[in-house]
């Protein structure tokens, strides 16, 4: 992906033509789903000038199917994020965990796992273990690991937009340089 990046994202069969930038996301619920796809357009809105972004949507419970489960590792495999949206909890379901091992332990472009939560603050450490999970499946698999607060839009002072600043956003492609370096 060449877009507004110079970037780590983008594959040699991207350079002739219009790069296509691939998102995975794997959530919970239908608002944990939600949020994620608000969190993908708006990487979509603000990172995709002159790429073309796609994304897939699985949700936990599909997971428990086998077939289901390695058509989702397959298309994480091709993803080059992968969001994974909880509403947090002691521990990831024993089939997304499967699922997750699947992919990682896999050769493919996924180059950041991503963790969304939607925790209060006051509970915030029972999503501890979960991002403690990601963070060492992400290191072990050599992607880079991002864990967004654990305050969703709609738990802050009403149905606001969702929690992103321009200041952060322009450091965010500075640091999305180095990735592959």
């Amino acid at each position: 992906m060449q877009c507004a990046l110079t970037s780590p994202f983008l594959r040699a069969s991207d350079l002739d033509g219009n790069p296509t930038f691939n998102v995975l996301i794997a959530y919970e619920d239908f608002e944990a789903g939600k949020h994620a796809r608000k969190t993908y357009d708006f990487l979509a809105g603000n990172l995709g000038r002159g790429c073309q972004f796609t994304n897939q949507m699985w949700k936990f419970d599909v997971l428990n199917i086998p077939k289901l489960r390695d058509m989702a590792a397959r298309d994480a495999v091709l993803a080059d994020i992968v969001i994974i949206s909880s509403h947090g909890g002691e521990e990831l379901p024993g089939p997304v965990r499967a699922w997750m091992e699947s992919w990682l332990a896999q050769k493919g472009n996924p180059v950041a796992l991503v963790a969304l939560f939607d925790c209060p603050s006051e509970e915030s450490p029972k999503t501890e273990r979960i991002r403690t999970y990601l963070a060492d499946a992400a290191r072990k698999a050599g992607i880079d690991f991002f864990a967004q607060p654990d305050d969703w839009p709609g738990r802050r002072n009403g149905d606001g937009p969702l929690p992103y600043q321009a200041a952060e956003m322009e450091t965010a492609p500075c640091h999305l340089d180095t990735i592959a370096a």
